[in-house]
């Protein structure tokens, strides 16, 4: 069983930055692939970043240029760096682990963004 613990989350004003930080229970990153999902109130849970197990990453159009995924192997910690914040970034952001056999998702953190 893979647990998720997501952290860094908070209100920051828009064009600011955050760092997310998602904790994994044991060492998994060289055998699934890790992302960030947010969901924002009323609207269904979306893709924001993914980092394959070769370290390819892909990001959603919404945040190219801004976002940027990371992880450390040996912390096991998969990290996700926001700048240049905007209003519509405001969601719960949710840890996921793709496994193969099994998907994980962490407990999510939220993050608001203001004008």
């Amino acid at each position: 069983q893979v647990q998720l613990e997501e952290s860094g989350g908070g209100s920051v004003q828009a064009g600011g930055s955050l760092k997310l930080s998602c904790a994994a229970s044991g060492a998994i990153f060289s055998s699934c692939r890790m992302g960030w999902s947010r969901q924002a109130p009323g609207k269904e849970r979306e893709l924001v970043s993914r980092i394959s197990v070769d370290g390819t990453t892909r990001y959603a159009d919404s945040v190219k240029g801004r976002f940027t995924i990371a992880q450390d192997n040996a912390k096991n910690t998969l990290y996700l760096q926001m700048n240049a914040l905007k209003t519509e970034d405001t969601a719960v952001y949710y840890c996921a682990a793709d496994c193969g056999v099994t998907f994980y998702w962490g407990q999510g953190t939220q993050v608001t963004v203001s004008s």
